[in-house]
């Protein structure tokens, strides 16, 4: 059981799901949280990172630090994903493994799930059939994440377990148009045509493809919880297992833009999965429950990004 003076490492606490999980440790009391910057600390460097632990010696480590992209970003640097994500996966887990860490836990991806999988998706449909090409560097190097906990789990007792995030959205996101995700480039290029009085705004794909959306503070309370409250070796998912077509998205961030043009969808460009939805049963008979309803959630978003994007602009 975690202390709230026990070092707990939390590496990529600047991103928008890490810095969610260091105001959730926070909040819940936790005073020894071990936080560095990618210029402190080189994540695809294996001797900087074992000189971390060898001076640091936290106990505990959550594993929020990755190579992040949409749709574009993946596909045009899909080299890039499979390389930078496997660095940061085996040097931190495998030397958390070797300097005597208590407990990991590793953030996985819903995405790492086949392109053609049964719906909703349960734990036990990964690695059943084949990955999704626009994203498959990203799936594989995350599939090996989540299998090298599992393994120094069975191979060796250790408390090193995994979750799987269905699409993770809210205040702090990045907010470029080409290389984010769909909800911040949505909400960029839907607030920019309503500012430049565009008639239309342009949105990549047939709007068909269904997604789940969970926001990034509930995915922080249920990491906090996996921490204090689960040490089993198979991975949970973690979403609200309820989903919105892209098109449904779309038309809810224009309404909370305030944007009155129209909305055309570009077929010629890739839809990726064409439905991802996560089965939550487990976690949720367990105890774990989001709270953030998505247009609450869209909200704040939307606030975020004029407090801070745009007028970081002005």
């Amino acid at each position: 059981m975690l202390a709230k003076n026990d070092k707990i490492y939390i590496a990529g606490h600047g991103g928008l799901v890490g810095s969610a999980i260091v105001r959730s440790f926070k909040a819940a009391g936790y005073t020894n949280l071990i936080l560095k910057t990618r210029e402190e600390l080189d994540l695809l460097n294996q001797n900087a990172v074992t000189e971390f632990f060898k001076s640091e010696q936290p106990q505990y480590v959550v594993l929020a630090a990755a190579k992040v992209g949409g749709i574009a970003a993946n596909m045009s640097s899909p080299a890039d994903f499979l390389y930078e994500n496997l660095q940061i996966e085996t040097n931190v887990i495998w030397q958390a493994h070797l300097f005597g860490v208590k407990k990991l836990l590793f953030l996985a991806s819903s995405c790492i799930y086949p392109r053609e999988c049964p719906q909703p998706m349960k734990e036990d449909y990964l690695l059943s059939g084949k990955l999704e090409s626009t994203n498959e560097g990203y799936a594989l190097a995350k599939i090996s994440g989540l299998k090298l906990c599992e393994y120094i789990y069975q191979q060796f007792g250790k408390d090193f377990i995994s979750c799987m995030p269905t699409n993770i959205y809210g205040p702090g996101d990045h907010f470029d148009s080409t290389s984010t995700h769909v909800i911040p480039a949505l909400i960029r290029r839907i607030h920019e045509a309503k500012i430049n009085n565009s008639p239309e705004a342009i949105i990549w794909g047939s709007g068909l493809a269904r997604r789940e959306f969970l926001h990034v503070d509930d995915l922080a309370t249920a990491v906090l919880w996996l921490m204090e409250s689960y040490d089993q070796k198979e991975f949970l998912n973690v979403g609200i297992g309820i989903d919105v077509s892209i098109k449904e998205l779309a038309l809810a961030i224009k309404e909370v833009v305030g944007y009155k043009g129209q909305l055309v969808f570009d077929t010629s460009k890739p839809d990726g999965m064409p439905k991802k939805l996560l089965d939550v049963n487990k976690i949720n008979k367990l105890g774990w429950h989001y709270n953030i309803s998505f247009d609450e959630g869209l909200r704040q978003t939307y606030k975020w990004f004029l407090d801070n994007v745009v007028s970081d602009k002005e």
